[in-house]
């Protein structure tokens, strides 16, 4: 460990020598330090891709706790620096990462410190400006309500005594108290940083402003169905896709009557055309249901056609049986099966399983971003042989494999899918895996955890719709907050057959511009 001030030699009187030989001392348990802090950050990244891909509690917990390691570990380095003596201080200070300029976009507030004295202290002559130096401090403002008081005069006219007064500004909750900044503050915190609104009661009550839950889950449910037509834009525009991503997941939802659970279902679709050079703005659209029954993603498919990449579901297959869509499998859930045999068995087959699907998954590394007629070349030159080869291997393999046993099974799932599982070769529009699907539904999954379940099926179509808005505006680069503090701003008087103005990607440049006067 790195010596504390109190233990530290007297290094006035150590000679050259033993003060060379204190700071190389010094300066191997820095490097260790740091590559303690490396090691952490990479395992951290790496298990973070691996959740991407996989749905587990357990790696969701591993994750957390290495987080939690790594803030106490990089705290506990911050109070040893602290506490050294110049000059390793300087030094230790010198070794760190450069520090990043502050962000350009944020206001500054400049503060301007003259000498206080006002003569030369030296010889009492004039001083003059020679320069300045400057230098910048990030700092941060606490929430900050006020309110607006809308005054509207009346005037009387002399003549005939008409009275004009101007009309009352829409709100975007009928006769609500909350303006489109405090809604969409709401919003974000719940849905993007998955702040209960219980919690969000208390943080305002120590601002002064009392809160009532059932007054925020109003306000939740209001601006749900404010964005009702917006959500269908996003929808229309989802569905207009030739390629979808698609996935589920449990919500669980509270039950009228008995105070008990019932567990819905929030369905993701994604359109994001990017890896193939595509610059169509990529979006995605939540729906929910009570259940998980076949026809929700029959219905919420019904005016698709084309190529749906999602996981095997038996509720798609009647919808791959009319030949209006095409199924594409995913190499990730062929993957996920393998990499489980891995970790509980050390299986040989699952190793060398994992070795091969890797190799498909370092040309899609070389070929994102491309044109979809290079990916196909690629894939072609590239892929096509390891895939003939990496069947042959599952089905060599499977006949020397117990039937009922796990491997066998793993094995099985993907010859099963095979043609499903190659048709990303045939069209380089497609991508290997479901992945965009299931990072879209990462948010949900941090909601779930932190409040539990939504208090009704109306809840659940309302949390959907916020979803839908907030995830396209993230795939978009736009802030979600601001995105929706100025749809809030626009839609109660924005026509309606022009809300596709009111789309995350049509309604950047004027939400940039409305945060940059603001600020």
């Amino acid at each position: 460990m790195v010596a504390s001030r109190a233990t530290l030699p007297d290094l006035d009187a150590l000679d050259p020598n033993e003060l060379k030989a204190l700071i190389v001392s010094q300066h191997e348990l820095i490097v260790s330090r740091d590559d303690e802090l490396e090691r952490l950050k990479l395992l951290i990244a790496k298990l973070q891709r691996m959740r991407f891909g996989r749905s587990s509690e357990k790696l969701d917990r591993q994750i957390e706790q290495l987080e939690l390691q790594l803030e106490a570990l990089q705290q506990n380095d911050a109070e040893k620096v602290a506490a050294l003596p110049e000059p390793l201080a300087s030094v230790e200070r010198r070794a760190r990462p450069a520090r990043r300029p502050l962000p350009a976009h944020l206001p500054r507030e400049v503060r301007t410190y003259p000498p206080k004295q006002e003569a030369c202290p030296d010889c009492g002559g004039e001083l003059k400006h020679l320069g300045e130096d400057v230098s910048e401090m990030l700092e941060i403002e606490s929430i900050r309500f006020k309110v607006i008081r809308q005054v509207r005069p009346k005037m009387a006219c002399a003549g005939c005594d008409r009275i004009v007064q101007a009309e009352a500004p829409s709100r975007p909750i009928a006769r609500g108290v909350a303006g489109p900044g405090l809604l969409a503050h709401v919003l974000a915190s719940k849905f993007a940083d998955h702040l209960p609104l219980y919690r969000q009661s208390e943080i305002y009550a120590r601002q002064g402003v009392e809160l009532d839950r059932s007054t925020l889950a109003d306000w939740v449910c209001g601006t749900s169905q404010l964005f009702e037509p917006l959500v269908e834009a996003l929808r229309r525009h989802v569905m207009a896709a030739q390629k979808l991503h698609a996935d589920d997941t449990p919500v669980p939802v509270l039950a009228p009557g008995n105070g008990k659970t019932k567990t819905g279902r929030l369905w993701t679709y994604v359109r994001d055309d990017r890896p193939a050079g595509d610059q169509t703005p990529p979006a995605v659209w939540f729906a929910y249901s009570p259940d998980r029954k076949g026809e929700h993603p029959q219905t919420h498919l019904s005016k698709f056609h084309g190529t749906l990449q999602a996981d095997a579901y038996a509720g798609f297959e009647q919808i791959y049986e009319t030949g209006r869509i095409q199924e594409a499998a995913c190499w990730a859930h062929v993957r996920r099966k393998f990499y489980d045999l891995e970790m509980a068995h050390k299986s040989l087959v699952a190793v060398e399983a994992l070795r091969r699907i890797g190799e498909l998954y370092a040309v899609e590394s070389d070929i994102s971003g491309r044109s979809p007629e290079e990916r196909r070349e690629v894939r072609n030159t590239r892929s096509r042989p390891l895939l003939e080869s990496l069947k042959q291997w599952l089905d060599e393999t499977l006949v020397k494999l117990s039937k009922k046993s796990d491997t066998a099974i793993a094995v099985r799932y993907a010859l099963g899918r095979w043609d499903a599982l190659l048709r990303y070769c045939d069209d380089g529009h497609l991508e290997i895996d479901n992945n965009a699907a299931e990072r879209s539904l990462r948010a949900v999954a941090l909601g779930r955890k932190n409040y539990l379940f939504a208090g009704s099926d109306r809840g659940g179509k309302s949390a959907a719709a916020i979803y839908s808005l907030i995830g396209t505006a993230k795939l978009n680069g736009i802030d979600p907050e601001s995105y929706l503090r100025n749809v809030l701003s626009h839609i109660a008087e924005h026509p309606i057959n022009r809300i596709d103005e009111l789309l995350p990607w049509n309604f950047a440049t004027e939400s940039t511009e409305d945060s940059s006067r603001a600020a």
